[in-house]
């Protein structure tokens, strides 16, 4: 810890900004003091000595933006700098989604959809989380990765049929992985249920392997079941696990898909509520009404429209909806989408009213659930922590600025165990992003989906700037993080 010698000469000196510390409350006017990339002093500093100031009058200073849902495990490697994560004030990201890490699996074969989303063979080559810690520390990103462990990836590496329940023997095997990864620093499991890669899984698997959960207080994020037609009972089966197994649960990028399910969540945030009087569970939510993931024929049922986000058989098809595709080939839409394969989509299936529900929850936690190796991804990739606090927060009301800020640091923090970061305290690590409340905005959009935000003003990851409010300014501050709390 550096020393709080208020004698001492400070690093750096954030001088006059609004602080919103993350915590959810009022924010104020102060000076904020770093020290060896940690914050050592809060308030008036104008007449501490130190090495460097900074002048943020007119400049919000909150703490580094958490996304607690990406799909980024391959990204800083392919991509350390970035960019689509740094322009919009994230300065860490929770990894492994959806029953999808990188780690720990080493395949004898190209890995099955959803599982390609993030990567072919040679990049599952992580046979223990340990592996894959020691390359992300070797060449560190420009942000900090935290990683559960997908039940899809254990399961691929216990078992030679995934369209099947495993067995006690597999179920063991895949258990030992997962403690293993966890003593590793892994923040827990995820599950991706609706999947075929684990559609096969009953409620007593996943239930087995969160218990192994309890000892280490790690966490179960699920891509549940379904999200539509039986998003009540997927909610209840979530509940359960977390229950029957003694651990927090963490719903993914909660909603109702397709129109006859729309007004569903009332029931199921109020499921949520009443759950969490005898356990933890949470949710994340993007801000957006389109969902996105790899093209399967179930997932277009009850869509308004549907964008092609890549295709490896007909790459000019990204950006290109599956219907005037389907027209133009003389075809229907599921010729299409064979057609297509291996390929990914855009969903167009929410409901902007119950979005907004969602989204005020005071358990809601932002999470961008972006793709980064799409040819034309969904613009949460790049929008979701913008839209977030300009569209919905400043512009519409939604929430205050210091709730919105509160999702995105000190609520994700608190979830998932990232103890000294998500509100700016004296001993916490100085992962912080400046940023103008009157400008601040997502660019992307679904015609151009790789814009950076406005108004992110500077991105500090251990007191070390990343973004310079144009660019990556070249430094890769990232670390691996344990869970802690």
């Amino acid at each position: 810890m550096p020393s709080a010698d208020h004698d001492a000469p400070l690093d750096l000196v954030i001088a006059g900004g609004r602080v919103i510390d993350g915590s959810g409350g009022p924010s104020r006017v102060e000076d904020v003091g770093l020290v060896e990339g940690r914050i050592v002093a809060l308030g008036d500093l104008a007449r501490r000595p130190a090495r460097a100031r900074l002048d943020a009058s007119d400049l919000a200073v909150a703490p580094g933006f958490i996304d607690g849902h990406t799909h980024d495990d391959r990204a800083v490697f392919a991509t350390p700098d970035m960019t689509a994560k740094i322009s919009q004030g994230v300065t860490s990201v929770v990894a492994g989604n959806c029953g999808v890490s990188l780690a720990p699996l080493d395949p004898d074969r190209d890995p099955p959809p959803p599982m390609n989303l993030i990567g072919g063979k040679a990049d599952y080559r992580f046979p223990r989380l340990e592996d894959y810690r020691a390359a992300l520390e070797a060449e560190p990103p420009a942000l900090n990765l935290a990683l559960l462990v997908g039940h899809s990836t254990l399961r691929l590496g216990a078992m030679d049929d995934l369209g099947r329940a495993a067995s006690a023997r597999e179920i063991g095997a895949m258990g030992e992985r997962l403690e293993a990864a966890l003593e590793a620093g892994a923040l827990g499991l995820s599950s991706g249920l609706a999947y075929p890669t684990a559609a096969a899984a009953p409620t007593a698997e996943v239930t087995a392997l969160a218990e192994r959960l309890a000892p280490y207080g790690a966490i179960h994020a699920t891509h549940m079941r379904d999200e539509g037609d039986h998003l009540i009972e997927a909610v209840a089966e979530t509940i359960e696990i977390g229950r029957a197994a003694g651990v927090a649960s963490l719903v993914s990028h909660h909603k109702a898909t397709g129109r006859p399910n729309w007004g569903k969540t009332e029931r199921t945030l109020a499921m949520i509520d009443e759950a969490r009087a005898g356990q933890a569970i949470d949710f994340d939510v993007y801000p957006y009404v389109a969902s996105s993931t790899v093209l399967l024929p179930d997932f277009v049922v009850d869509c308004d429209k549907v964008l092609i986000a890549w295709s490896k058989a007909e790459p000019d098809a990204a950006g290109r909806s599956l219907d005037a595709l389907a027209e133009d080939w003389g075809c229907s839409e599921a010729e299409a989408i064979a057609r297509l394969q291996p390929a990914g989509a855009i969903y167009f299936q929410m409901d902007e009213a119950e979005l907004r529900r969602v989204l005020a929850h005071p358990r809601a936690l932002i999470g961008s659930d972006g793709l980064p190796h799409d040819v034309r991804p969904h613009p949460r990739l790049w929008g979701t922590f913008p839209r977030v606090l300009g569209h919905y927060a400043r512009d519409l009301g939604l929430f205050s600025l210091e709730e919105a800020v509160h999702k995105m640091t000190g609520r994700p923090a608190e979830v998932f165990g990232l103890k000294g970061r998500g509100v700016i305290a004296e001993g916490n690590v100085a992962d912080l992003v400046l940023f103008d409340p009157e400008t601040v905005i997502d660019r992307a959009d679904y015609d151009d989906p790789m814009q950076p935000a406005a108004g992110i003003k500077q991105v500090m990851v251990a007191g070390r700037t990343v973004w310079d409010g144009e660019a990556w300014t070249g430094n890769r501050a990232g670390r691996f993080l344990e869970r802690e709390a």
